[in-house]
């Protein structure tokens, strides 16, 4: 598994009608992407939730590399290019990943927390404790479905969770879901991916 994400900040006083009608018009185009487990089509709107930025942030979960490289290179990341300019892409590989118990409904709100490895800490530990948050936050009320990720130039774990309602229980930046394009979730592979 691969997680996958590019935030686009806008204006405080962009009217995010925009993004929402953008994502009502072009949204439905992954839902049925070889190689992709969940793409959320996320957004933040300043003042909202505890927002301090509108931004557009669309977060993924990728079965392959393949399917990942042919959108970023294959021409459907370019249309949002030409619309918003090319941003920086973030990228984790995968450590965890489970269905809540709320899978199979639709999800409202998704969070997304990103913290440091802090330096000399044990790595096998860290990234244990990482698939653990993971099974922990699926574990939660309300949960559709939880993962976590690691950047290991970085050293950033990122835990991701889709909820089905708008009070998640899950610390983190905390965004509206517009669309779910989820082709191959069922694919995905559950728990510890080591």
């Amino acid at each position: 598994m691969h997680a996958l994400q590019y935030e686009i900040t806008l204006p405080a006083d962009y009217d995010m009608t925009v993004v929402r009608d953008r994502v009502a018009r072009v949204g439905h185009r992954l839902d049925a992407w070889n190689g992709l487990g969940i793409k959320a089509y996320l957004m933040r709107e300043r003042g909202v939730d505890g927002s301090p930025v509108n931004q557009y942030a669309p977060f993924y979960l990728w079965n392959t590399a393949e399917g990942m490289n042919s959108f970023l290179w294959g021409g459907a990341f370019q249309g949002l290019v030409n619309d918003f300019g090319r941003p920086v892409v973030r990228h984790w590989t995968g450590l965890a990943y489970e269905e809540g118990g709320a899978s199979g409904s639709p999800a409202v709100v998704a969070v997304r927390r990103r913290q440091a490895v802090a330096e000399g800490v044990e790595l096998s530990e860290a990234m244990e404790e990482a698939a653990r948050e993971a099974g922990r936050l699926a574990a939660l009320d309300g949960a559709v479905c939880a993962g976590a990720a690691v950047d290991p130039r970085h050293w950033e774990v990122v835990h991701f969770s889709l909820w089905e309602h708008g009070s998640p229980k899950a610390p983190g930046d905390v965004f509206q879901v517009l669309h779910v394009s989820e082709p191959e979730r069922d694919s995905l592979p559950r728990g510890r991916q080591w």
